[in-house]
């Protein structure tokens, strides 16, 4: 019998609450609530992943990418851009919290106002990762992989050490960027372009 908890080499910790624990989503949602200092998601099998604080660099780059996210959502007027403390309970009853999400307000609109104020109940039309020094890149390719599975449209994966990007989407074969300056977004996000120069390099 394996133990209760688990700490894996990439600084995570896993709680293996299934079969003993079955958590529903409210109750998942205040388990979060009561502990919102930590960075928490939940896997397809219900196992709850306690994620390490990030760094300065890791901070920053998340920051910059949403900032450009959120800046291009409000021109554009179709979707609404979220940031990494956003949490979507994907079809498979994983809960994600991707460093950047994106999710047309069309389907936005048909939620209540209280599935507003939790986890969103859906998975996200584009959602980025990034990496950080303590990730393993096979763990974000898996985490990518579940977001095409469970409907997403378009997935980047942006890794600042080899200064890559890979791009997903469903059904199709996944892209490998080479230090790429830009990324475009299009046709499913028209008119989105991240400036990578801005993610590679820290501003400070």
């Amino acid at each position: 019998m394996r133990n209760v908890l688990e700490q894996l080499d990439d600084g995570r910790f896993v709680l293996h609450l299934h079969p003993v624990i079955e958590m529903t989503d409210d109750q998942f949602f205040e388990f979060c609530q009561a502990n919102d200092e930590l960075q928490i998601e939940r896997t397809s099998s219900g196992d709850i992943v306690i994620l390490p604080p990030e760094g300065g660099g890791s901070g920053y780059r998340g920051s910059e990418l949403g900032g450009q996210l959120r800046n291009w959502a409000r021109r554009d007027r179709t979707g609404v851009a979220f940031g990494s403390s956003a949490g979507f309970t994907l079809p498979n009853g994983a809960m994600r919290s991707p460093d950047a999400a994106w999710v047309r307000k069309d389907r936005l609109r048909a939620l209540s106002r209280e599935q507003k104020e939790k986890f969103l109940p859906l998975r996200p039309d584009f959602v980025v990762e990034v990496r950080s020094p303590s990730d393993r890149l096979p763990r974000l390719r898996n985490k990518m992989a579940e977001y095409m599975e469970n409907g997403a449209r378009l997935g980047w994966l942006l890794d600042p050490q080899s200064r890559e990007v890979y791009v997903y989407r469903p059904g199709a074969k996944v892209r490998r960027l080479r230090t790429p300056r830009m990324v475009k977004a299009d046709p499913e996000l028209p008119g989105f372009v991240l400036d990578l120069d801005a993610i590679w390099k820290l501003g400070f």
